[in-house]
């Protein structure tokens, strides 16, 4: 049976379409809640723990502006996105995704450090002990039972380490992430 987690750039893509698609992103956490709150219903302990409201902290959204910002410097990531690319060819679209691709590694590479969640290669077998960090490692399939869980590495997973995102200079609006050009 084919494997139902969508690949690595699919992944990608959606995580963007949730960082910067507030309504997604609304309907993705009534989902998790929603189905905490299934879990729950059905009695075990794990989800009445899961389904607790979690503690919400307001941020401000200018990191991510600025990310934003830096991806269209470096690899015009807004440009690419925001194209109707149904007209061009897939040659075309692979040549400038490749460009994409390299200016978002610059970016990252220059200011991020990112590691592993996990070290094991994908395909694996590891097993979970009791306590594993949740919130670290998300299990997919059929959850049930408490740890420790046996199971095959999906994804490793990514953390950063490091930002090193430059400071923004007072009055700075963060929301102009790639300035009009007028040529004169």
């Amino acid at each position: 049976m084919a494997s139902r987690n969508p690949s690595f750039f699919r992944r990608i893509g959606l995580a963007f379409s949730v960082l910067f698609g507030a309504e997604l992103a609304g309907r993705l956490v009534r989902l998790r809640e929603e189905g905490a709150d299934t879990e729950a219903a059905a009695g075990t302990e794990d989800a009445a723990a899961a389904a607790q409201p979690a503690i919400v902290r307001e941020t401000t959204p200018e990191a991510a502006l600025q990310l934003l910002g830096l991806l269209q410097r470096d690899a015009r990531f807004i440009d690419f996105v925001q194209e109707n690319i149904a007209a061009y060819s897939d040659a075309d679209i692979g040549a400038a995704a490749r460009v994409v691709h390299e200016g978002c590694r610059k970016v990252l590479d220059e200011h991020f450090a990112i590691t592993p969640v996990r070290d094991e290669a994908e395909g694996s077998r590891l097993t979970l002990p009791e306590g594993f960090d949740a919130a670290a490692v998300r299990l997919t399939g059929k959850v049930v039972g408490k740890p420790p869980f046996t199971g095959t590495l999906g994804h490793r997973g990514w953390r950063v380490t490091d930002t090193r995102l430059p400071a923004l200079a007072e009055g700075h609006d963060a929301s102009v992430i790639a300035q009009a050009e007028v040529e004169l």
